[in-house]
């Protein structure tokens, strides 16, 4: 499994412990999955930050 599968799974576990219960709990979840996958996304270096930030610390 990749790193940015284990993140989102990690992303997603914390996310329903944490809130566990109702429609909250669902988007919730949903949000820390999402940050799950992006962070494995930055480790796996598919996710260039540079990218989005180095132009506009350029000037």
């Amino acid at each position: 499994m990749s790193t940015t599968r284990w993140c989102l799974a990690i992303g997603l576990v914390l996310g329903i412990v944490l809130a566990f219960g109702g429609f909250t709990a669902l988007v919730i979840a949903v949000l820390f999955g999402l940050i799950g996958l992006l962070v494995g996304r930055i480790a796996e270096g598919k996710l260039d930050l540079q990218a989005l930030f180095g132009k506009a610390s350029s000037r």
